[in-house]
């Protein structure tokens, strides 16, 4: 370490008055880092020869001189400094606590509901406290709360609210009062409902009317850290059941169940207000312009960064919950709100102000967060943290410019980058903010978007809007305008985007967010633009246009094991906040859905998929969230006999050939390998339970529709039957056995769900079935027999031709493909394998089985007319085509016709 001279505790003022004035005592503090227990024996052993009050204070004296001495001399890290100073304010105030109640039980006695139940009180650590990352000279922000009206009935009886106020001034006096040996800590209760203007002490009912009326969005920024820090044991501990009430009750205030954009103004005007403070405490006081907390760059906005997306989006994804400040960037990042690196070099200057403030404050024992103007105070400083510091040169200067513009440049590009960019609003950049009904604004629109623009605004929803909600509008449709004359979006997509918003003025915070969010506005302009499903799945999920912002939108893919991590993790995080309930989870699953799904929708309007990338996306997160949606429902099914069930999906179909489009049904069939006794009665109604979880529609949607038609005796036969059952039933063992079209659906079966040792037992099955002997005429008859009577109930008006249905269509090579694999899987196992009809129809050919070209050309049909069908239902256009539309398809058609000539005759 380069420095002027050694580093040592002893430079502080503050460690020498302690060494001087409580030197018997220091030696009764255990070497090592102090913790609870520590610090409590150390109070016991204080107590035994002194008053509680002096006892805590000079407890606090030799912790921290403990703690300069590791912090500076020792190097230890900053968490460990913090969760010591929480762990000293935590024992103090418990032992405050205890003392206060005691003496006012022996005036008043306890206090009591009208019931005679015990009434629990709670001392809440806000601020850093709560987050264990109280500093060494910090203030603790603190919030009492009781838990219910009554009285107390010993010899002078008061109201409960009398007498734990009462409480709360005995506690400041045990805690903040100044005395010969100074204070424990400073306390300040600005934080509780109403501020400085509002009682000491306030009632969980009060405080849960002030969340439901009163509370500001900048105070669930301070409750986001809430956390009970007294009493530490019985009634009212953390770990006391009565606490969870208090924890639900914060819970909503601070996260909200949507993406909740709104925030950003809230926290923005704070912000102003913090940074305007600190300017005009640094006028003419050129010493506070270094402060590591409130200046540019400092503590605070790194706090603000994290508490933003925290707010922002907790209220969906609880994975990303937690009070600590270093831990939450961690989060952040691996939710992808962040990118590592941005978040990696956040934290080294987390850690590196919170560590330049415990020198600062290790110096007098003052809540100071500014550098200190003597020379060599800071050469102390810079050389505890391996720099130099001359009036020539200042290492330590250097490396807080550096750190505090990397924060301040990623503080203001998330706060304050959005709402400016867009130019002036309506052309205007002075006076009053224009609103979507005024005439000024309307003439600046294009006449397409000026009339829809004008109908909106006249209908009384807008009408009854706040002035803020009506400038997002015409901030948001001014910006439509803007990427017309820019080229950027078609007329048509901007007249669209109106018709898009009409629905969300439910929900004022996706208007935020689109505010917040100028390119995800743009590139939701482009998609209107390119076809029209897009916007009916956005009017039903509006939730999913954040996933705009995801800059890997474009060029990522599903990830089955990444869907299922965050997933596993998000219910791990709604565990954590003891919101793991099953109306929590069936939202979650749904809101996942919808977002990946939303995802592949980009990129296939987008052209950066194929069809056929599309279908196995969605058919792998079908499998994705059958899979969860077992786990989550097992882990809440009372007749759960073991801790995984033993139950498969077997997928028929669209899903069974890995072909699932937007929207598509399930056709899937459940079978269990269970020797339980009781396994037929469990697995059935836990099938009824999946399904249920699988289908019902909650706040956030729905997922599926499932269909079970195809299981063995279809809608009369059971709704989950046993493995072996289900192979008896398609191989013909037994009187029970399965239909030849049952056998052609078959084909495209494949194990989807369920425990993995499952899976080659399940396509055993299939293959027994597709390599049974078969009399290869009559299942010629036999399937087309059920191809005319699928034709006859899909007529296809004369003069059409339909991609799916008519003749030359998709079903036509679907059929075609069933016959090739049932007549010759015995004899080509190749033929066996899920591959998908486009390249069985390949395979086939190579095996000789079609004429030369045959299998090519209608594979490529095939491939065609599935792209046909995909555009026109993306463009909610019908796949019936007239002989115009039909035209550039008349060879596919030929090629389709020519296959099943060639496999029927």
């Amino acid at each position: 370490m380069s420095a002027l001279f050694p580093v040592i505790a002893e430079h502080s003022r503050y460690v020498q008055r302690v060494r001087r004035r409580y030197a018997a005592e220091l030696g009764r503090l255990p070497a090592g880092l102090p913790h609870s227990a520590v610090i409590a024996a150390l109070i016991d052993d204080l107590v035994a020869d002194r008053p509680l009050a002096s006892a805590l204070r000079v407890a606090r004296h030799l912790v921290l001189e403990r703690l300069a001495v590791l912090d500076v001399e020792q190097a230890a890290p900053v968490e460990d400094i913090t969760l010591a100073m929480t762990h000293l304010a935590e024992v103090t105030l418990d032992r405050a606590l205890v003392a206060a109640r005691a003496e006012l039980d022996a005036i008043h006695g306890a206090p009591r509901t009208a019931e005679g139940g015990d009434i629990a009180f709670w001392v809440i650590g806000m601020g850093k406290l709560g987050a264990r990352e109280l500093n060494v000279s910090s203030d603790i922000d603190l919030i009492y709360v009781y838990e219910d009206d009554g009285e107390t009935h010993g010899p002078r009886p008061v109201s409960a609210h009398e007498y734990f106020s009462s409480v709360a001034k005995k506690l400041y006096a045990l805690i903040g009062d100044v005395t010969d040996d100074g204070q424990v800590f400073r306390v300040d209760l600005a934080l509780r409902p109403n501020g400085k203007s509002g009682p000491p002490v306030v009632s969980l009912g009060m405080l849960e009317e002030y969340f439901l009326v009163q509370g500001r969005e900048w105070e669930r920024f301070a409750w986001l850290k809430s956390r009970v820090v007294a009493p530490l044991t019985g009634l009212g501990a953390p770990t006391d059941p009565r606490t969870l009430a208090l924890r639900d009750l914060v819970t909503p205030f601070v996260y909200r169940r949507y993406l909740d954009y709104g925030v950003f103004e809230g926290l923005r005007q704070l912000h102003g207000k913090i940074r305007s403070e600190a300017k005009a405490r640094a006028a003419g006081r050129p010493e506070r312009a270094n402060d590591v907390k409130l200046s540019r760059g400092g503590i605070r906005e790194i706090e603000f960064i994290v508490q933003l997306l925290q707010v922002v989006r907790g209220g969906q994804f609880p994975e990303i919950r937690t009070r600590s400040t270093v831990k939450a960037l961690g989060r952040v990042a691996e939710r992808g709100l962040m990118k590592p690196e941005t978040a990696a070099k956040l934290v080294d200057a987390y850690v590196f102000l919170r560590r330049v403030e415990h020198r600062i404050q290790f110096l007098d024992d003052q809540q100071t967060h500014c550098l200190p103007q003597a020379d060599a105070d800071l050469a102390w400083i810079a050389a505890s943290l391996g720099m130099q510091c001359t009036r020539e040169a200042c290492e330590l200067f250097e490396k807080l410019g550096e750190v505090r513009e990397l924060v301040a440049t990623e503080f203001d590009a998330l706060l304050h980058g959005a709402p400016q960019s867009g130019g002036c609003t309506g052309g205007q950049c002075g006076g009053p903010k224009p609103t979507v009904d005024g005439e000024d604004f309307l003439q600046r629109l294009p006449e397409a978007l000026a009339v829809a623009v004008r109908a909106l605004a006249e209908t009384p929803r807008v009408q009854g809007l706040r002035e803020e909600s009506r400038q997002r509008l015409a901030k948001l449709f001014y910006r439509a305008a803007q990427a017309v004359e820019a080229d950027e979006c078609s007329l048509d997509a901007a007249v669209r985007f109106v018709d898009w918003v009409e629905p969300l003025l439910r929900r004022e915070s996706y208007l935020a967010m689109l505010v917040e969010r100028p390119a995800v506005q743009a590139r939701l302009l482009r998609l209107l633009g390119l076809a029209r499903w897009p916007m009916r799945y956005l009017m039903q999920h509006p939730g999913v246009i954040d996933e705009l912002a995801d800059p890997l939108l474009l060029t990522a893919r599903f990830d089955r094991d990444a869907f299922l991590a965050d997933l596993r993790d998000r219910e791990q995080g709604w565990a954590r906040s003891g919101e793991a309930d099953e109306e929590a989870l069936l939202d979650t699953l749904r809101r996942a859905h919808h977002a990946e799904v939303f995802r592949t929708l980009v990129r296939d309007v987008e052209g950066r998929i194929t069809v056929e990338q599309v279908a196995d996306d969605l058919s792998l997160l079908a499998d994705a969230v059958l899979q969860i949606a077992i786990s989550w429902a097992w882990a809440r099914f009372k007749p759960a006999h073991r801790e995984q069930p033993r139950v498969a999906v077997i997928a028929y179909g669209k899903l069974g050939g890995k072909e699932l489009g937007y929207g598509g049904d399930l056709d899937v069939v459940f079978v269990f390998d269970d020797d339980d006794e009781n396994a037929s009665e469990i697995y059935g109604a836990f099938v009824r339970r999946l399904i249920s979880w699988l289908t019902l529609r909650t706040a956030a949607g729905e997922l599926f529709d499932i269909d079970t038609a195809l299981r063995p005796n279809g809608n009369s036969g059971l709704l989950v039957t046993s493995l072996a059952h289900f192979e008896a039933y398609q191989t013909g063992r037994g009187s029970n056995t399965a239909w030849t079209w049952e056998h052609q659906a078959i084909t495209r079966a494949r194990f989807c769900a369920g425990p993995a040792d499952l899976a080659p037992r399940c396509e055993a099955v299939r293959r027994q079935v597709l390599t049974a002997p078969r009399d290869v005429d009559a299942l010629k008859r036999e399937v087309q027999a059920m191809r005319e009577k699928v034709r006859a109930a899909k007529p296809v008006r004369a003069g059409l031709f339909d991609v799916k249905h008519s003749e030359g269509g998709m079903m036509d090579a679907e059929f075609a493909v069933q016959l090739l694999v049932l007549a010759h899987s015995a004899a080509h196992p190749e033929l066996q394998d899920d591959l998908g009809n486009i390249a069985l129809l390949r395979m086939a050919e190579t095996a000789g089985l079609l004429p030369a070209g045959v299998g090519v050309a209608a594979s490529d049909a095939y491939r065609e007319l599935r792209r046909v069908q995909h555009r026109a239902r993306l463009d909610e256009q019908s796949t019936a085509l007239d002989a115009e539309a039909a035209a550039p398809l008349a060879d596919h058609r030929a090629a389709v016709k020519a296959l099943w000539l060639a496999v029927f005759g």
